[in-house]
């Protein structure tokens, strides 16, 4: 499981939400004013990625209206301070090599604000390129197993609907899928899968590791993940991306 997948994993068993409910609202409208603006549109079903960033917010039930005011923004219909992506790259604890996405309304602010907490994990924030060639974009879709048909057998069927690789887990004793798959396929594929009758607990779109740098004691396990939720917790951060391979004794 890559660093990503696996952190988010950890921090459901810890009890770590992705934000406080406020800062997962503002993180979700602002992917949405932005999915909005790069696709010049406000139509789901024309705007792949809008689409994902939409069912993301009704996955955490996020009201109705405050979607509708993110996609009138993204469209500038509200006006106020213009939003932008931005991608940082570098090494944090233990050499771990990270992506880190976010969304701002001030690229200076946040480069400093990012940069500060590469510098002082030990790390340090890289140019483009430093470190994207360890990863891979791909769309990655969680699946609920099912649990009166044969292991092997989903195994068969999923691939049959188009998926490039898959991983088996298990997440408080059920056994779960994730599944990768091109990123333009991500929609089409994960509407096959639950047609297929599996339950689909998200879609998005990853940086998956190609290469994976093994931690090999606890003290650095701890400051990687410390880094993760001081990186996360920045208001202008969507998602951060890690390529860390943590034994399970260590967790």
């Amino acid at each position: 499981m890559s660093g990503h997948s696996k952190w988010s994993t950890i921090k459901r068993a810890k009890g770590i939400t992705d934000a406080k409910r406020g800062q997962a609202f503002t993180k979700l409208a602002n992917a949405i004013t932005i999915a909005t603006k790069l696709g010049n549109s406000g139509d789901i079903d024309s705007n792949p990625r809008l689409r994902l960033a939409v069912e993301q917010a009704r996955e955490l039930n996020m009201p109705k209206e405050n979607v509708q005011r993110a996609i009138d923004r993204g469209l500038n219909k509200l006006g106020g301070q213009s939003l932008e992506e931005v991608l940082y790259e570098g090494f944090g604890p233990g050499k771990i090599a990270f992506m880190v996405e976010g969304v701002t309304d001030n690229k200076n602010r946040t480069n400093n604000e990012i940069r500060n907490a590469f510098d002082k994990s030990g790390g340090n924030m890289g140019s483009t390129g430093s470190v994207a060639y360890m990863f891979d974009r791909k769309g990655e879709i969680k699946v609920n197993a099912k649990s009166d048909v044969d292991h092997d057998d989903q195994l068969l069927e999923l691939i049959d609907l188009g998926v490039e690789d898959i991983e088996d887990y298990e997440e408080e004793d059920k056994k779960k899928y994730l599944i990768y798959v091109e990123v333009g396929d991500s929609s089409i594929v994960s509407k096959k899968i639950a047609d297929a009758g599996y339950t689909v607990e998200s879609t998005e779109i990853i940086y998956k590791p190609n290469m994976l740098t093994e931690v090999k004691d606890k003290e650095t396990a701890d400051k990687v993940f410390a880094f993760m939720e001081k990186i996360e917790d920045n208001d202008d951060i969507q998602k951060v991306f890690a390529n860390f391979d943590i034994p399970d004794d260590l967790l």
